[in-house]
């Protein structure tokens, strides 16, 4: 299903003229932004850009216990404590802090006008959250899909948001849930 989306991404801005092509250094950003760099474009791999750590919960089955300590951190994020960690992993305040070095390299170059990031979700809202200059504790009011687009407009001194979650390329793919198993009768 995500190639299926990095294709259906690809497929509808293959014509935009992008400048920079930043991802994360995590590989499933890259490959999903792969067929712009076959078509020419450099991706350049940031650190800054890769997903909150999610420490020993990383990769971790869902279970009731693990479930309730994901919504309690999530409330004490949105409450404004997003100093705290996930247990044995980041905060939403050292993503932001990792992020201010890419953060600068935007800013250092102006001449750039059509810039494509493929980032992970929970670090993409803290990054919003960063650019538009919210809190970061208001970072879950940036709902996200897997491939959607968030167009962000520059104007020299600040950030607007043009379209917001954008998915409409992804319209025609047909939902394959992982765990679903498909018996013939």
């Amino acid at each position: 299903m995500g190639r299926a989306q990095a294709r259906a991404f690809f497929d509808t801005y293959q014509s935009v003229p992008f400048d920079r092509i930043y991802t994360s250094a995590l590989r499933r950003s890259q490959e999903s932004v792969k067929q712009f760099e076959e078509r020419g474009g450099v991706i350049e791999p940031h650190a800054a850009l890769n997903e909150i750590s999610w420490g020993s919960k990383e990769g971790q089955r869902i279970t009731p216990q693990e479930d309730a300590y994901y919504r309690w951190i999530l409330n004490q994020w949105q409450v404004g404590n997003t100093h705290l960690p996930i247990e044995g992993g980041e905060s939403p305040d050292a993503v932001a802090h990792r992020q201010e070095s890419f953060v600068r390299l935007l800013q250092s170059r102006p001449g750039d006008k059509n810039i494509l990031v493929c980032m992970h979700g929970r670090a993409m809202r803290i990054l919003l959250c960063r650019l538009l200059h919210y809190p970061i504790r208001s970072m879950d009011m940036f709902e996200h899909e897997n491939l959607c687009l968030y167009l962000l407009h520059f104007n020299g001194s600040h950030y607007t948001v043009e379209q917001y979650n954008q998915t409409d390329h992804l319209r025609n793919l047909k939902t394959v849930h992982p765990r679903s198993v498909i018996v013939p009768k």
